[in-house]
């Protein structure tokens, strides 16, 4: 079996590319994810590169950015290249089947300090809207 599933923040802007033949659009970006660590240890963090096809990889340049969080769930691939001073490259690569955007925005609105500007003006326009009997709560007071 040959699955993964991964959250993290990107590290950079997703590069996106178009394979000539089919004008399919291929994403790469690469996402921090932190190892958990017993108390007392350094942390050490992992830095898997995505590789993502399609609708989806257009999506992926569209919305995501640097620093925002994301989930992947794919496949592990390894494969290899010769380098111009003659060496063999070994690589692994997550190959994503699928992307969830765990914030949200234009890829104008970079994420800082976790939400975007847009997820929170969203969020008050909603705040405003409460039906009659209805009580506005913050995102921290709910219980999962």
């Amino acid at each position: 079996m040959n699955s993964v599933v991964l959250i993290g923040r990107l590290t950079r802007d997703p590069d996106i590319r178009y394979i000539s033949e089919s004008q399919m659009a291929v994403a790469t970006f690469t996402v921090a994810i932190d190892r958990p660590v017993r108390s007392g240890q350094e942390k050490k963090t992992d830095f898997p590169r995505v590789t993502v096809f399609g609708r989806q990889a257009e999506n992926c340049e569209r919305f995501l950015a640097k620093g925002r969080l994301v989930g992947v769930q794919g496949k592990i691939q390894t494969g290899s290249y010769t380098n111009k001073d003659g060496q063999t490259v070994y690589t692994t690569d997550v190959v994503a089947d699928r992307v969830e955007f765990l914030e949200w925005g234009d890829r104008n609105e970079r994420a800082g300090g976790g939400q975007s500007q847009g997820y929170q003006q969203n969020r008050q326009q909603a705040s405003n809207d409460i039906p009659e009997g209805f009580q506005a709560i913050q995102d921290e007071e709910i219980p999962f």
